[in-house]
């Protein structure tokens, strides 16, 4: 009780201590990172100065400045270090528009939005675009010189650098303007790193004593141009206009109001912008792609007023920052001073609280110790042992139920296998000449799988029963292993294995029970096949070790292992590993420990880059009863490999490959796909899968029926079904389902996973061909129905996917029907699936080609409008999409036996 009141307390001391919190705590942060290209700019310093003034107004935005100062590769590096950072938001002005083009596309591939600033870049892959028009901007400026000058100037023009959007274009407008009037004479000459190239510019003045006006790319370089001018007494003679228009003691508002220059282009930083467009965007708002700044000339008329509204609202930016910085600071008192109060109350009535309690404990348990302690015992006692029963008997009933349920499984596809070869042999003993010894190696193998499976059912109620007796008799350990190893050697060859047999005594003779070791030496080969991968290793080590008059078996593989949280469960009955997708009783290693154990011996298991079973069996006969010794050795029957020889099974390759429908089948059991694909690869083209590749062999072949078991590796049949039928690409194809499951659960589970077929094994060959004839003859109705009914699709003539599919076919098809260069691979990509996909699709639907199924709609079309309208046969066969009237003409009469001409006078 006091350690339940003391954990309440706790628990309400850290809530209140939680709701302390500040209310601008609970804000979701919003980080954005800024790129400038160049930071030693009147300009761009105050483009960053409004975009921090304009993020301080928003407690939620953290920005962050990363300056590149004119150095391309800087600035790259700083982008990509913003998306290293996942900032939710970049904002770059960039310095050049080609280089940092596949950075700022990485970023949009990252998943993160992208502002462009001031100058523009060239690729359409970013979120949007804040700038004022450059190419305004230069108009504004030519526009200015003509009304001054009235058509008649000499023009010094210094621009930008032509690598920046800002320099191209406002170069390109001021062009615009001037070339429609022939007495304005342009000298043009490039800034060098936006300043003023002292040089060249003194030479034009020397070259062309009559210049007029200057127009300059920004106000620094304008104001530089003023200072040349001022020093060759010119400051009055020639009018200066340039770009920008900031308000402050050196920027071009200034200058214009000091008569140092005529006038200049008011050129918005759209820093502000810029925030509120990464705020919007963070908040999943629609914004425009491009967002353009409005611009104005200042000169002397408007010079003053523009200056005053610019100096209020600096002043307003000031005072609000300054009562953001009073806010802060009021916040924090208040936020610690709240604090200490709730953190002063909670400490009272924690320290109440604890000594209430602690009076009232002191007195209850004084008297109650004794008396808890005792039925606390009690309980915990009784809880443990029903708690110890209810699990084991949990486990009992589940390991009942897989093991019996796995070996349902496993005896259903042989008798599969079985009930099919002898249907088979039927049919082949009518026909002479004709091999069937597959057919009976298939039959002897799996009933010898049968007969083993049954003889561990047997094997388990014995040991659980300890009524197993052990013969033992003197044997050639070598010989005895050789023995069984021969009978593995047909699958290691197949499987392209290494497999080895060594010992350090060919000549040991070991006191066993020939039966119960033949059992266990079979039980771990089978598994070390059924877990190494094909080029794999097997290998069994007989090591003698006279000093402890013992012999160590070692069984090692190269296979899938075993987990090492595992290791202690493995010889439990009914185990079965986490990284084991094969159906199995689960018994096999269970019954091997047992019967080693009956020899006094011993068996361990060690997994690293593999499996490897250490069997210790102890020499001479010391450690047996007289009576478990015989001399001869009993044995219940001589095994063979339930592996087939691969030899024996000559697959019967199709002549011709021509109309044949396509089958894939999903097996995992590897006779049973060899048997099904033998049967049927000669009336179709026969593809298979084991289970692992199997939604992308359906996406890859596009084949006309899929077979598929339900119990497969990875994704099992029903949730390979229902992959299949919601995929635009693979939904029409029909799917049988095959099961050992024969309850309504798993056929109602087929039916939801869209199966057409659900079949239970063991299955009957010829039903199961039945079946494919069956679901090929219904959609051959239905391809029929489709190519008489191309325009209407009623309800329930396809499944829905179908249908909407040929909707959206038929829809982009009318949508283009003019457009004779529309070709299959614009259809394609306008579905978002591959050509080959296409083509393999709407053959599977309608039985044609999709050229065929435009051309029928074009041709379709042309009928209605021979019929309807006016227009000319050549008219119409453009309207349609035919590339000329004559090719529309043959293709008309071709499908319709008649001439356009003759139909339209019908």
């Amino acid at each position: 009780m006091l350690r339940k009141v003391s954990f309440i307390l706790i628990l309400g001391f850290i809530s209140i201590l939680n709701s302390c919190k500040s209310p601008e705590e609970d804000k979701e942060e919003l980080s954005i990172g800024f790129s400038q290209c160049i930071n030693q700019d009147v300009w761009r310093i105050s483009m960053n100065h409004e975009m921090t003034v304009e993020a301080s107004l928003h407690p939620e935005v953290n920005l962050k400045i990363y300056n590149a100062n004119r150095k391309v590769k800087k600035q790259i590096q700083d982008i990509e270090r913003m998306i290293q950072n996942n900032v939710d938001v970049i904002i770059v002005s960039p310095f050049e528009s080609d280089s940092i083009v596949p950075v700022i596309e990485k970023a949009g591939v990252n998943g993160i939005p992208v502002i462009i600033v001031d100058r523009k870049v060239n690729t359409s892959n970013y979120t949007a675009y804040v700038g004022a028009d450059n190419v305004e901007v230069g108009r504004i400026a030519a526009k200015h010189i003509v009304s001054l000058s009235k058509g008649n100037a000499n023009v010094i023009e210094i621009k930008g650098s032509s690598f920046t959007s800002p320099g191209f274009e406002r170069n390109l407008g001021f062009k615009q303007v001037l070339s429609k009037y022939p007495g304005i004479k342009v000298v043009t000459m490039e800034a060098r790193k936006d300043e003023l190239d002292l040089e060249p510019f003194v030479e034009i003045l020397n070259r062309f004593p009559e210049i007029n006006y200057i127009y300059a790319y920004n106000d620094v370089i304008a104001y530089q141009a003023w200072m040349v001018l001022k020093k060759r007494g010119l400051e009055k003679k020639i009018k200066i206009i340039g770009v920008d228009g900031l308000n402050g003691p050196t920027g071009g508002l200034q200058l214009v109001k000091d008569r140092i220059i005529d006038g200049t282009v008011l050129y918005p930083t759209g820093a502000a912008e810029a925030v509120k467009l990464a705020l919007k965007i963070a908040n999943k708002e629609i914004v425009p792609k491009n967002n353009k700044l409005n611009t104005i000339l200042i000169d002397s008329l408007n010079a003053d007023i523009l200056s005053n509204q610019f100096d209020k609202i600096t002043i307003q930016q000031s005072d609000i920052e300054q009562q953001q910085s009073v806010i802060k600071n009021q916040l924090k008192k208040y936020s610690t001073q709240s604090n200490l109060i709730k953190l002063l109350i909670s400490l009272l009535l924690i320290v109440l609280s604890l000594a209430v309690y602690s009076i009232y404990s002191g007195i209850v348990i004084r008297r109650k110790k004794i008396e808890l302690e005792d039925t606390n015992k009690k309980i915990k006692n009784q809880r443990n042992e029903i708690k110890k029963f209810s699990n084991e008997l949990k486990k009992s009933n589940e390991a009942r139920l897989n093991f019996f349920t796995g070996l349902s499984h496993e005896f259903k596809t042989p008798l599969t296998l079985i009930l099919s070869s002898i249907e088979s042999l039927e049919t082949e003993f009518k026909n002479k000449g004709i091999s069937v010894n597959k057919e009976i190696n298939l039959m002897y193998n799996n009933s010898r799988r049968l007969l083993r499976l049954i003889n561990q059912l047997l094997d388990y109620r014995k040991t659980e029963g300890h009524s197993f007796t052990l013969r033992a008799s003197q044997t050639n350990l070598l010989d005895f292993s050789k023995s069984i190893v021969s009978d593995f050697e047909r699958e290691a060859k197949k499987k392209n294995i290494d497999f080895s047999l060594t010992t350090t005594n060919p000549d040991l003779e070991v006191y066993l029970d020939r039966n119960l070791m033949d059992k266990v030496y079979f039980n771990l080969l089978s598994n070390a096949f059924k877990f190494t991968p094909e080029k794999g290793k097997i290998s069994i080590t007989i090591k003698e070790d006279k000093t402890n008059n013992i012999v160590k078996i070692h069984f090692k593989d190269s296979g899938i292992g075993i987990p090492d949280n595992e290791l202690g469960e493995v010889f439990n009955a009914f185990y079965q590993g986490s990284n084991n997708y094969r159906n199995s009783s689960g018994i096999g290693l269970h019954l091997s420990k047992n019967f080693v154990e009956l020899h006094k011996g011993t068996i361990e298991i060690h997994s690293k880059n593999g499996a490897e079973f250490i069997i210790t069996l102890p020499l001479g006969t010391a450690h047996l009863d007289e009576k478990e010794i015989i001399k001869e050795p009993v044995l219940d029957f001589v095994h063979q490999s339930d592996y087939l020889d691969s030899e024996v099974i000559q697959k019967v390759e199709p002549k011709n490959t021509e109309d044949k429908y396509s089958i894939l089948y999903i097996e995992d059991n590897k006779d049973l796909l060899d048997f099904v694909s033998h049967k049927f690869s000669t009336e179709y083209i026969f593809f298979s899968s084991d289970g692992t590749d199997a939604v992308e062999k359906a996406l890859e072949l596009i084949p006309d029926i899929i077979i598929c078991d339900l119990n497969l590796p990875g994704m099992n049949g029903f949730q390979i079904c229902e992959t299949l039928k919601k995929d635009l690409r693979t939904s029409h194809i029909p799917t049988i389902i095959l099961t050992a499951s024969d309850d309504q659960d798993s056929y109602l589970k087929a039916l939801d996973s869209g199966a057409d077929i659900f079949l239970t094994k063991p299955f009957h060959l010829k039903v199961l061909a039945q079946s494919i004839k069956g679901l090929l003859f219904n959609r051959e109705k239905l391809r029929f129905y489709y190519t008489n009914n191309i325009v209407n699709i009623e309800e329930g003539s396809f499944g829905i996917s179908e249908q909407d599919f040929l909707k959206k076919l038929n829809e982009l098809i009318g949508k283009n029907l003019e457009n004779s260069s529309y070709t299959v691979e614009d259809l394609a990509r306008d579905l978002a699936i591959s050509r080959v996909q296409l083509y393999r699709k709407v053959k599977a639907i309608l039985g044609i080609s999709i050229s065929d199924h435009i051309n029928n709609m074009r041709l379709d079309k042309s009928k209605e409008l021979l019929k309807k309208s006016d227009q000319t046969i050549s008219e119409i066969a453009y309207a349609v999409g035919f590339s000329s009237p004559n090719y529309f003409s043959t293709s008309f009469k071709n499908k319709f036996g008649i001439s356009p001409k003759e139909y339209k006078n019908i």
